[in-house]
């Protein structure tokens, strides 16, 4: 940290705030080390702060609804905790917060400095654009924040969001003073007096009342049941026998103790089930992609539940974040940010050759290049999950056979093993290239 960061990280440190949040699993640890380790890059650093490597970055529009629930909480408690010491945040930013399987961890060590008797929340608006306002589009309405928060990387603002909500929900005092009233701030008509009342004292008692309040509200929030969710409950609405789901369940088990990955990524992960699954057969760690909002809650609550290594993340396997922000490099794209050691694809690939088109090869060769091991999984037209998606089109898909399947993987890879399921006629390849 440069010097004009240096009263404020003393100040901080010496109070035990930072030491409390690290025991507590709320703050990622970080030590102090010789700084003349970044002297060709900054050269005035009074402080250099190292911290054990993350597994994966992910961002706030690749996360669940409960996840970016649980940030958003997080983000609370840590600045109730630092109040308490006579600390506060300069920010209330959402790239502040990462996570290690489904466990939320602040990041920022600038973020905190000394707080100052009456001052302001400065993050408020932040807050709400990041966390609150996302939260609230799902909760309220019914739609999916994902979107919409990856197309404007400062998050949700309250003058885009207040129109959309009914009326009813406009009326009620935590919305209104949230979002109504912080959208009426922002208009030019009103600038002078959102100045004035930024330079009015706040009481701590009222700033803490003031998060606390918002972490109750935020705790009560849950996505509105009018979202639409397609596969949620194809975990158990599906074509497996309960054979054949043990025998997949094996197969994948096998797979993964053969491999031990260090990190594996489930494509298509559903509602986290084969991730479970890699867990107990030895992958140190799991990221999930799934489309489907409604399974990747459950993904999410899943690996929570049981306190599992799995992160599942919101991927439209056909539109994957890309790289964006600043000089399209401040926010790199989801799969550049994933190197892993194994994948598994499993029910997805009729999905992505049959109801969008992908050329079979094609989306043969995009989940081999994502690890050198993998299990994938072909579904014939003859299964009843491909006729629905054949139902209300004309079947254009002569390749789209096991033999061109085969085909297309030992191009690329050695298949290692298979298995045939009976009833579906499905076959899972385990590949090494």
């Amino acid at each position: 940290m440069l010097p004009h960061g240096r009263e404020d990280y003393e100040f901080v440190r010496d109070t035990g705030l930072l030491q409390e949040l690290q025991d507590r699993g709320d703050l990622i640890r970080a030590e102090p080390v010789d700084r003349d380790i970044l002297a060709a890059e900054a050269p005035d650093a009074c402080y250099v702060l190292a911290h054990p490597r993350l597994g994966v970055v992910s961002f706030p529009y690749e996360w669940s609804f409960p996840a970016l629930k649980d940030a958003a909480l997080l983000q609370l408690n840590v600045h109730l905790a630092a109040l308490e010491r006579g600390v506060t945040l300069s920010d209330a930013s959402a790239y502040n917060i990462q996570f290690e399987g489904p466990r939320a961890v602040f990041i920022d060590y600038l973020s905190f400095g000394r707080y100052r008797e009456g001052e302001f929340w400065n993050g408020h608006r932040q807050f709400c654009e990041q966390f609150l306002n996302p939260l609230l589009l799902t909760s309220l309405t019914g739609v999916p924040f994902q979107a919409w928060y990856r197309g404007n990387l400062h998050g949700i603002s309250p003058v885009e969001l207040a129109p959309l909500l009914p009326m009813r929900r406009r009326l009620s005092w935590r919305v209104f003073m949230h979002v109504v009233l912080q959208s009426r701030l922002q208009t030019p008509k009103v600038a002078d007096e959102a100045t004035r009342v930024s330079r009015m004292k706040l009481p701590l008692e009222g700033y803490k009342r003031m998060l606390t309040s918002l972490r109750d509200w935020i705790s009560g929030l849950t996505p509105s049941r009018h979202r639409t969710t397609q596969w949620e409950g194809y975990a158990t609405d599906n074509t497996y026998s309960e054979g054949d789901a043990r025998r997949k369940q094996a197969f994948v088990a096998e797979f993964v103790a053969g491999v031990q990955p260090r990190l594996l990524l489930d494509l298509g992960c559903n509602t986290g089930e084969y991730s479970a699954v890699a867990v107990r057969a030895g992958a140190r760690s799991v990221v999930g992609l799934e489309a489907d909002h409604g399974a990747l809650d459950a993904a999410y609550h899943r690996a929570r539940a049981g306190g599992l290594p799995v992160l599942p993340l919101y991927c439209d396997a056909l539109n994957p974040s890309p790289s964006q922000g600043w000089a399209g490099r401040e926010r790199p794209g989801l799969t550049e940010r994933l190197h892993a050691d194994a994948v598994l694809a499993l029910a997805l690939i009729h999905h992505m050759a049959i109801a969008h088109n992908v050329p079979l090869g094609q989306v043969v060769d995009w989940i081999i290049d994502f690890a050198s091991a993998g299990v994938i999984e072909f579904v014939p037209k003859s299964d009843p999950m491909a006729q629905r998606l054949l139902q209300l089109r004309r079947d254009i898909f002569a390749d789209y056979v096991e033999d061109a399947f085969l085909a297309h993987v030992k191009r690329r890879a050695e298949v290692v093993a298979t298995l045939r399921l009976e009833q579906s006629d499905r076959l899972l390849v385990w590949y090494r290239r």
